[in-house]
């Protein structure tokens, strides 16, 4: 006889008790009702039963879904207890993306980038006799927008359907009003961002006239900053050109009359300027220089920025060429010795174009001496003459005769050198 095989168990069957041979042949005889229950699950869409498996894993997930937003409701109502601070703009504010990089102005030192100048009355004396009399008082943007005003009145009346001509017509007393909220904000600006109203201020044709009724003699350093960056960003060159001569370079000088010295907001402001060279140049260099009020300081500070910043050379030379035009001051000599330190090629025009006969303080001493140093090989015998004859008469002690020297060792751009002719190798 072959032996009985073994009959397997599953792991979700259990053992039965043992019952005799004759029972078990009666108990399969008798048809018995399995335990298995079938959970039917009637969906929308069809009529198909659903496994008990997925019937535990959806009320599972229902059940933790459930749990979730209770959790959340429980958070919104915790939430809405609790007052949330409210956000000054102040010393305390939090500096924003744009702003984490400047520092606070208490914490900030502007003399790492110019020299702090001290001058004696001597000086002062000395430097008012080269200053024009003939002044004239600078505009504003407020006096720009008063003489358009008046002087434009029956021009606009005439003309106000023409959509091309400029309109000072009467805002909207709602949009006057949120520019004077506007105007707010920025004279308690520290950080952070801008109204959005601001932002498009250089898209607008009557841009003056909305700057006027933000008044800019009131922003904050730092909103003139950010101001700065916009419209240098956004305005083409003679709109910027009239944004900073009407309202950056006022700024500018009122802050060093008052302080003495120049914020760091203001001074980073005027290195944004630079974005628009030619703005920068007819907008604030060349009408501070032709006031003739220009101090020493003012052309220190404005000139270190020169220094330190690339500045295309048709725009440099041109402004040297107009310097030159102008009656010598201390300021000028300043500004002509720090483009000439630049080592551009420039032009014969503007290097044909130095020479006063004057006697001349040792600031004019020193922008020549910088002019031989870098471009005594591109002046003409002539020229190189003139200038030994100007030495005559413009003489100092310890510059003159570096001068000097310097001419007399250059070789000008008229003469020919002739090389040598080389003689052939014998072997």
């Amino acid at each position: 006889m072959g032996k009985a095989k073994k009959i397997k168990i599953s792991k979700g069957e259990t053992k039965q008790p043992k019952t005799a041979l004759a029972d078990q042949i009666e108990e399969e005889k008798i048809v018995k009702s399995k335990n298995r229950q079938k959970v039917r699950i009637r969906n929308e869409d069809d009529d198909k039963f659903v496994e008990p498996s997925l019937t535990k894993r959806i009320l599972s997930q229902a059940r933790q879904q459930q749990m979730e937003i209770e959790e959340e409701i429980g958070i919104r109502q915790a939430s809405k207890s609790i007052k949330k601070p409210v956000v000054k703009l102040g010393s305390s504010a939090e500096f924003s993306d744009i702003e984490e990089e400047q520092l606070s102005e208490d914490e900030l030192d502007t003399s790492q980038y110019y020299e702090n100048i001290e001058i004696n009355e001597e000086d002062e004396r000395a430097i008012q006799m080269f200053m024009s009399k003939d002044t004239t008082p600078m505009k504003t943007l407020a006096d720009i927008i008063l003489e358009k005003l008046t002087e434009k009145k029956t021009e606009i009346e005439s003309q106000f359907s023409d959509a091309g001509s400029i309109q000072m017509q009467t805002l909207d007393p709602r949009v006057k009003a949120m520019y004077e909220g506007v105007r707010d904000v920025l004279t308690k600006y520290r950080s952070g961002k801008l109204p959005k109203a601001f932002k498009i201020v250089p898209s607008l044709r009557n841009w003056e006239q909305i700057l006027y009724i933000t008044e800019p003699p009131k922003w904050s350093a730092a909103a003139m900053y950010q101001a700065t960056r916009i419209f240098a960003s956004n305005f083409k060159e003679k709109m910027a050109q009239r944004f900073y001569n009407l309202v950056l370079l006022p700024r500018i000088r009122d802050d060093l009359v008052e302080y003495k010295r120049l914020n760091f907001h203001l001074y980073q402001a005027l290195r944004k300027a630079l974005f628009k060279p030619g703005g920068f140049m007819k907008g604030i260099l060349l009408p501070l220089l032709e006031s003739g009020t220009c101090t020493l300081r003012e052309a220190v500070i404005i000139g270190s920025i020169v220094a330190k910043n690339s500045i295309p050379i048709l725009h440099s030379s041109a402004t040297i060429l107009k310097i030159a035009e102008m009656d010598y001051t201390g300021a000028n000599s300043i500004f002509l010795r720090i483009f000439l330190d630049k080592k551009y090629a420039l032009p014969y025009r503007v290097i044909d174009a130095v020479r006063d006969p004057r006697e001349l303080p040792v600031l004019w001493h020193q922008a020549l001496l910088t002019f031989v140093q870098r471009y005594k090989g591109d002046i003409s015998s002539e020229q190189k003459e003139a200038l030994l004859g100007l030495l005559r008469k413009q003489y100092h002690h310890t510059i003159t005769a570096e001068i000097r020297r310097e001419l007399q060792h250059a070789k000008c751009r008229d003469i020919e050198v002739t090389e040598p002719k080389l003689e052939p190798m014998v072997y």
